[in-house]
């Protein structure tokens, strides 16, 4: 996140924070918003873009393979990430809000880690009441036509996530810190993390039930979880 945007979180959080991650496409919202962009380029595109996600998010490749060849393909302008936005709020997991206000209620903190696009993610942090949010950010021209992406960002590539998560804890110094998720991804965060639960709403990935400590299908299990 921006220097500004991360001194104001840290100044809000508590001494030794609970911190709470989620992924967000199919976890948080039932959509993959990279998915949804190449849906705007019709049929064969989003067939196309769909199928090179999946194989990421299986760990068949690696996401650095795909993630800029997704974008070069795509060309998303600001209008189509700003459809997406709304398209991520309409398709929210139905308990995430009761859920999140649960785990507020017992002192959690939750932050969205993402290999999605901070400027289509931000709509939906702001419907959960999320402050934070790690993702990649996308670059416009002044008429809104796709101009790049912050190629340095560490969830553009595979290992991304658990550095992310160092990040967090370098910073924050959290007293305990959960990740949960529905791709290899953020299965890699496993050694970072104290709990790791896998999620399975949308997509049931193996590879993510066999290696989670818990693998649940409504974000309404989690807080039983977590003691």
């Amino acid at each position: 996140m921006a220097g500004a945007e991360a001194e104001t979180f840290a100044l809000l959080m508590p001494t030794a924070p609970k911190l709470i991650l989620f992924d967000c496409d199919s976890t948080l919202s039932a959509i993959e918003g990279i998915d949804e962009l190449g849906r705007a380029g019709g049929p064969e595109m989003f067939a196309r873009v769909e199928q090179m996600t999946n194989d990421a998010m299986n760990g068949k490749i690696s996401v650095e393979s795909v993630f800029g060849k997704r974008l070069e393909f795509i060309r998303p302008t600001a209008a189509h990430v700003a459809v997406v936005g709304r398209h991520y709020v309409e398709t929210v997991e139905p308990t995430a809000l009761a859920t999140l206000a649960r785990l507020r209620a017992d002192g959690w903190t939750p932050i969205i880690l993402s290999g999605g696009f901070r400027n289509a993610i931000r709509p939906l942090a702001d419907f959960l009441g999320i402050e934070r949010v790690e993702a990649v950010d996308l670059y416009f021209d002044a008429e809104g036509n796709y101009a790049g992406y912050d190629t340095g960002y560490p969830t553009t590539r595979s290992g991304g996530k658990p550095e992310v998560v160092r990040a967090l804890k370098r910073e924050l110094a959290p007293a305990r810190v959960v990740m949960v998720g529905d791709g290899v991804s953020d299965l890699e965060t496993k050694t970072e993390v104290d709990l790791f639960i896998g999620f399975g709403r949308y997509a049931a990935r193996e590879k993510v039930r066999a290696g989670a400590a818990h693998f649940v299908l409504s974000l309404d299990a989690i807080p039983p979880l977590l003691g």
